[in-house]
């Protein structure tokens, strides 16, 4: 395909995603406020008083939940577009392979948004509270500063829960193997437990529950490089048996 089809496509498939972004946006002014209501319902909301700095900070607060509601809705339409960009580089059994990951990104991302609200954020607001009380800081906070550190940390956390997929995607399209994962797993490593450490709180508690899943995201990843690898491997072996014969005596 010529380069200006290429970037036309590509074209395509972010109007597509700004499309189903701008619905989703739609969707979510509709749900934030249940949401909002759920989540100040919910432990540390429930125990601390929330107020209102600025005459935009409900506004700004209202279109974050909009926003990530939307995230969440337009996820499997991303991964759908992002597929259909690479399908024509694709063989057939390779497009059958990498369109089952895609529901995938939903669950994924969902599974990370649970372990970043369940586990992480906890203890990030108690050691970041508890420095305050150390420190006989008046205890006041805002509605806006709250929920900023609050998707602060679960978005970025829930994104990169996507990580098997990506490697998986990757694996597909033979742009990385399990050979080449693991002789970079170091680097890899280093760079996981740096994101581990830039988006949680300055403790070692902290770092440590959001580096060790990322690591075990990243060993996963390998492993399940592997496996696609290796039906790669036999798929190329039972077309060579098929046609290599063949063409050779052509």
């Amino acid at each position: 395909m010529p380069l200006l089809e290429h970037l036309g496509e590509l074209r395509k498939r972010i109007i597509y995603v700004l499309i189903i972004l701008t619905l989703g946006l739609v969707v979510g002014l509709i749900f934030a406020q249940p949401t909002y209501n759920f989540l100040m319902s919910q432990k540390p909301a429930n125990t601390i008083s929330l107020h209102t700095f600025s005459l935009w900070d409900g506004i700004g607060m209202y279109m974050k939940f909009a926003f990530v509601i939307a995230l969440i809705i337009s996820l499997p339409v991303i991964a759908y577009q992002l597929w259909a960009f690479v399908k024509p580089a694709l063989r057939k059994n390779e497009q059958r392979s990498t369109l089952k990951y895609v529901p995938f990104a939903l669950i994924m991302f969902l599974i990370g948004l649970a372990f970043s609200y369940f586990v992480v954020f906890p203890l990030a607001f108690n050691f970041t509270r508890t420095v305050s009380q150390h420190l006989n800081l008046e205890e006041t906070y805002g509605i806006a500063q709250y929920f900023t550190f609050m998707f602060n940390l679960l978005i970025p956390i829930s994104l990169l829960f996507e990580l098997p997929l990506v490697i998986m995607f990757l694996t597909a399209i033979r742009l990385v193997n399990p050979q080449r994962l693991r002789k970079m797993r170091r680097l890899a490593y280093f760079i996981m437990v740096l994101i581990g450490v830039m988006i949680t709180p300055p403790d070692f508690i902290s770092d440590i529950l959001v580096a060790i899943p990322l690591l075990v995201l990243y060993e996963i990843s390998v492993f399940l490089s592997g496996s696609v690898h290796k039906k790669q491997l036999a798929a190329d072996a039972k077309w060579e048996a098929e046609y290599g014969e063949s063409m050779s005596e052509a």
